[in-house]
């Protein structure tokens, strides 16, 4: 049976590599919350751009929108100028 100052030792030293191991643990916890934080900051970054070039590609939609509506409404005209030009020749052409 071992002697109370061997236990005691023993005792000692467990409680000494625990304390060694729980400042370990606490170094490894520390850099893990730097790390956490850092991709938190990139993360609120890559947000922030990826809201930007939504509203940029909402701009872009409405501004091409316009485009076709201008484009669409310039041939609409065409045809409608037409349509009057033919009519009107067939209105001279009934009057004779």
């Amino acid at each position: 049976m071992p002697s109370v100052t061997e236990q005691l030792n023993f005792v000692v030293e467990k409680t000494e590599r625990l304390i060694e191991l729980c400042n370990a643990l606490q170094e490894e916890n520390d850099l893990l919350k730097l790390e956490n934080q850092s991709l938190n900051t990139a993360l609120e970054v890559s947000k922030g751009k990826t809201t930007d070039l939504e509203e940029k590609i909402r701009v872009l939609k409405l501004a091409k929108s316009f485009a076709d509506t201008n484009e669409k409404s310039l041939d609409i005209k065409q045809k409608i100028n037409e349509f009057v030009r033919e009519i009107d020749k067939c209105i001279v052409l009934l009057k004779k």
